[in-house]
C-alpha cells in the first residue's frame, strides 16, 4: 500500500503546520492555550517514532499554560527526508530554526531518546533559543564518565549494531510484527497492535524508514571520528539552565547505574527522577507520571523560565 505523509496528520487537540527551517521543510503539531502570550514547549520524539509520540503531553502542556510543538524530525514523517544533514550539530539547528520560525526567541526542550539526545545538545550548541531541557530515556552524550556501551545494556547495543548493516533495518522496520518485537523489547508496558501499527505505517512513508535510522548511523560511525569529537568536546560545557532527567526503573536499554552520571557532572540545575513500572519509552509508558513531573518542574522554574 502506497503511504504519504498525510497519514501522520492525526486529527486531535492541536494543529499540523509546516514551517521552513534550516533550508528544510518541518512537520509541527501545534496547540496553544487560550491565554497569551505562552512560554513555548518543543517536543522531540524518539526512534523509530514520530511526533504523536507525545499525544498524551500535548494537552496537559497546553492545560499548565505552554504553547506547545511536538516537531517532527528530519527524515520524520511529515517532515523533509533529503538526504544528509543527519549529525547532531546540524538537527540542533533545524530545531533552533522551527523555534524561530515559529515567532519565537526560545523555547523550552524536551525530547525522548534520541530527541533527549538533541535536547541535551541544544544547551551547549544553541543555548541563545534554549531556556530549559527535560531528557527521557537519554544520558547526556557528553561520553565522559560514561561510554555509549557502558550506557546501554548488553542487549540494545547488540540491536544497536544491526542498524549499520544496509537495508536490513529498514526492511525490518516497515513490518509490523517485527517493529512490534523490537519496540516491546525496549518497553515494560506493551505496546497494542494499534499503535505498533500506527508507527509501522509513518515509516513505510517514502524514505522514512531510511531516513529514521541514519542519525543513529551518525553515532554509531561518526563519534570516533574529528567531527564526531568535535562534536563531544561542545558538549562538555556546564549546562547552566534548568534541566529534567527522567528514566524508566525497568528500561531494557539503558543501564540504570549509569544514565544520570554525566548529567550530574555537567547540570549546575538538574532534577533527576525514575519512575517505576516503565520502561524506555516513558511518554506513552507512564503518561500521567511523565505529565505531573514535567509540569511540576515547568513550574518550579517558572522565575528562570521568564522573559
Amino acid at each position: 500500500m502506497n503511504r504519504d505523509f498525510s497519514d501522520v496528520l492525526t486529527d486531535g487537540p492541536w494543529k499540523h503546520e509546516f514551517v521552513s527551517a534550516n533550508g528544510a521543510r518541518f512537520h509541527v503539531a501545534l496547540a496553544e492555550p487560550a491565554q497569551k502570550p505562552a512560554p513555548l514547549v518543543i517536543l522531540l520524539h524518539a526512534f523509530p517514532q514520530f511526533w504523536w509520540a507525545w499525544r498524551n503531553q500535548i494537552p496537559a502542556l497546553v492545560d499548565a499554560g505552554y504553547r506547545v510543538a511536538a516537531m517532527e524530525m528530519r527524515g520524520t514523517g511529515a517532515s523533509d527526508k533529503p538526504p544528509t544533514g543527519y549529525d547532531m550539530a546540524t538537527r540542533t539547528r533545524d530545531v533552533a530554526g522551527v523555534i524561530r520560525s515559529l515567532g519565537e526567541q526560545n523555547a523550552v526542550i524536551i525530547g525522548h531518546g534520541l530527541g533527549g539526545a538533541t535536547a541535551w545538545a541544544m544547551a551547549s550548541l544553541q543555548p541563545s533559543v534554549t531556556r530549559a531541557v527535560a531528557a527521557l530515556s537519554a544520558p547526556h552524550p557528553a561520553h565522559v564518565h560514561t561510554s555509549t556501551r557502558t550506557t546501554l545494556t548488553r542487549a540494545a547495543y547488540a540491536q544497536i549494531s544491526l542498524f549499520r548493516v544496509p537495508t536490513l533495518a529498514e526492511k525490518t522496520l516497515v513490518k509490523p510484527e517485527a517493529l512490534a518485537k523490537m519496540m516491546n523489547s525496549w518497553a515494560h508496558v506493551k505496546f497494542s497492535q494499534q499503535d505498533i501499527d500506527v508507527y509501522a505505517n509513518a515509516l513505510g512513508i517514502p524514505f522514512a524508514a531510511h531516513n529514521s535510522l541514519e542519525p543513529m548511523r551518525w553515532y554509531k560511525h561518526s563519534l570516533p571520528t574529528p567531527l564526531g569529537r568535535r562534536f563531544l568536546q561542545s558538549v562538555r560545557t556546564p549546562v547552566t539552565i534548568p534541566a529534567l532527567q527522567l528514566q524508566g526503573a525497568n528500561d531494557h536499554q539503558l543501564r540504570r547505574e549509569s544514565a544520570s552520571v554525566d548529567a550530574s557532572a555537567f547540570c549546575m540545575n538538574l532534577r533527576y527522577e525514575v519512575i517505576n513500572d516503565a520502561g524506555f519509552f516513558l511518554p506513552e509508558e507512564a503518561p500521567q507520571a511523565v505529565n505531573s513531573i514535567i509540569t511540576d518542574w515547568l513550574k518550579d522554574s517558572v522565575e528562570s523560565l521568564a522573559d
